[in-house]
């Protein structure tokens, strides 16, 4: 009797925006890369909201978002938020400090600033000051990552994007990175990446932008014994200065278009076929001007 061939892995994908301003058309783009890459396979496409930015986390914004999503005419389920989250994420941070991981530190930002000597991903490179000069632990205090110690712990690390393939993992890139934050909970690498764990994310679609994040990303996975997905870093929208779309430069809001009665399926089908508003176009390198 032949052998029954291995069932093939579901996909579930994720999109995931924090409700601290309104959805655009780069969110736009993000979420239908993710939906369609999920339905393709026959797969599932969840959303989640993430929402532990404090007092710019709206929970308005997230119902906008719903709306939107389905004007767009996509199809999800959606997981627990963030902000129900937060027990997950300080476990993850209390066992990397009982595994001599995490250090205190109380440096301010234009403290990192003065003292860095080289730039990371994420910004000025932390130089390590609290790391060669103890403070004690407060509620003043963020979390850092011993990245040295992590990766001799960790060992050599690869993962694989979809479209670029195979990489060696190279968190140095980043320092010591904040992983528990002074003024929310999480950062954002500690918190994505128990969230793909909790919600089975198989592949984890994102901007081209966060290329970099991933080699932090599958640090964290392998220190928690968390599952390893695939990755899809696709190309973002861009303005005409050449920077991606972003709430912060005033994006025209998906919310406007949608109030004011454009065809949301007329508008996905428009970026699914590379139709899109005028000086706005795609752009795939991994070092974007922020």
């Amino acid at each position: 009797m032949p052998i029954p061939a291995a069932p093939t892995p579901t996909i579930v994908t994720r999109f995931a925006p924090s409700p601290n301003g309104p959805l655009h058309l780069g969110h736009a783009w993000a979420a239908i890369v993710a939906h369609d890459r999920a339905r393709a396979a026959g797969g599932t496409f969840l959303l989640r909201i993430e929402d532990i930015d404090g007092v710019r986390s709206r929970p308005e914004l997230a119902d906008a978002f719903r709306a939107d999503l389905a004007w767009l005419g996509l199809a999800w389920r959606e997981v627990t938020p963030q902000s129900r989250r937060v027990a997950a994420y300080e476990a993850a941070a209390d066992a990397l400090r009982r595994a001599g991981l995490l250090y205190p530190c109380r440096c301010t930002r234009a403290e990192v600033a003065a003292a860095a000597k080289a730039q990371g991903p994420d910004g000025p490179l932390y130089p390590g000051t609290c790391r060669l000069h103890p403070v004690e632990p407060g509620p003043d205090v963020a979390w850092r990552l011993d990245m040295a110690r992590a990766m001799a712990l960790a060992g050599p690390l690869d993962w694989e994007d979809e479209r670029r393939g195979v990489q060696r993992a190279d968190p140095a890139l980043f320092g010591d990175v904040v992983l528990w934050r002074k003024d929310a909970p999480a950062s954002y690498h500690l918190a994505a990446t128990v969230d793909d764990a909790a919600d089975g994310v198989t592949v984890v679609t994102r901007g081209i932008d966060l290329f970099r994040a991933t080699h932090v990303h599958r640090l964290l996975q392998a220190l928690l014994g968390l599952p390893v997905p695939r990755w899809h870093h696709h190309p973002v929208l861009v303005g005409p200065d050449g920077r991606k779309l972003a709430k912060r430069r005033d994006a025209p809001g998906l919310a406007e278009r949608r109030l004011a009665g454009e065809d949301g399926p007329a508008l996905a089908a428009a970026l699914r076929s590379g139709l899109f508003d005028t000086g706005i176009c795609l752009a795939d390198a991994i070092d974007l001007a922020p």
